[in-house]
């Protein structure tokens, strides 16, 4: 096995014990008042805390055979999806970044978004425990990100924010109803303050271009015409992580689209 093989697969197995914890969170958070500590890791149905051995990431769902050993109730696949692509995402901020700063700064973001893509798939809200301090983070993280000056995040969650409230005032205004939560607004914002605003047109056009085409689909499948309501917050986060890994590859087209001239 090659050494750098092996320096990849230490963070993956730290992203996949972080990734176990990320499932609790997307589970609790939702819930009012519930604490993401307390109680002991449990089956959501029978209740029964669960022992060391079922609380391996990944592997426990595959020994087990995606049942509780006590009920025998289905454990959802997202368990080890989430645990997973933690791992991935560990490795991969690694094997761009190093081992720095710089890269945990950006696991801390990936995780974060991980979370906001599965509550807002799931209840539709994101969350402003997550998306109100991840801004102050991110502006935070610009002082010693050598990627990110802070001007560029102040100026990020300034236009990130008020982006996205211009199109939700205006589609209220034309519409009559809101189009748009808050919560992607905050979230824009913190995208921007974390990744700059220069990031911020490729994250609105990739998201609003999969958002329209799966809402399209969404409308076609449900039938409900223009009531069909899907959340926006995971394709501003996958856009985001695409950034996040090829900002430079990005940043280059655009600059050769804008001047017609090689940078």
């Amino acid at each position: 096995m090659q050494p750098e093989t092996i320096i990849l697969i230490i963070p993956a197995l730290f992203g996949a014990i972080i990734g176990s914890f990320l499932n609790v969170v997307i589970l609790r958070l939702p819930e009012q008042d519930a604490s993401i500590v307390f109680p002991a890791s449990h089956c959501p149905k029978c209740l029964n805390d669960l022992s060391w051995y079922e609380n391996i990431p990944v592997l426990s769902y595959i020994f087990l055979r995606g049942k509780c050993s006590h009920c025998h109730t289905p454990i959802s696949l997202q368990y080890p999806v989430v645990e997973m692509l933690t791992a991935l995402l560990a490795a991969a901020v690694c094997f761009k970044f190093g081992y720095s700063l710089q890269a945990g700064g950006y696991f801390v973001l990936g995780a974060s978004l991980l979370v906001i893509i599965f509550i807002d798939i799931h209840h539709q809200i994101i969350p402003d425990v997550i998306s109100l301090p991840g801004i102050i983070l991110g502006f935070l993280f610009s002082l010693v990100n050598s990627s990110v000056t802070w001007q560029s995040s102040l100026i990020g969650l300034l236009l990130g924010g008020g982006v996205l409230y211009s199109i939700a005032f205006l589609y209220f205004f034309l519409r009559k109803q809101d189009g748009m939560g808050g919560g992607d607004i905050k979230l824009l914002a913190m995208l921007g303050a974390w990744l700059g605003w220069q990031s911020l047109p490729f994250i609105i056009l990739v998201s609003s271009s999969a958002g329209s085409i799966v809402g399209l689909i969404a409308m076609k499948w449900q039938k409900k015409g223009g009531s069909t309501r899907i959340p926006f917050g995971p394709f501003l986060s996958i856009a985001a992580l695409i950034y996040i890994f090829y900002s430079e590859k990005i940043l280059y087209f655009y600059h050769l689209y804008v001047t017609g001239q090689w940078p």
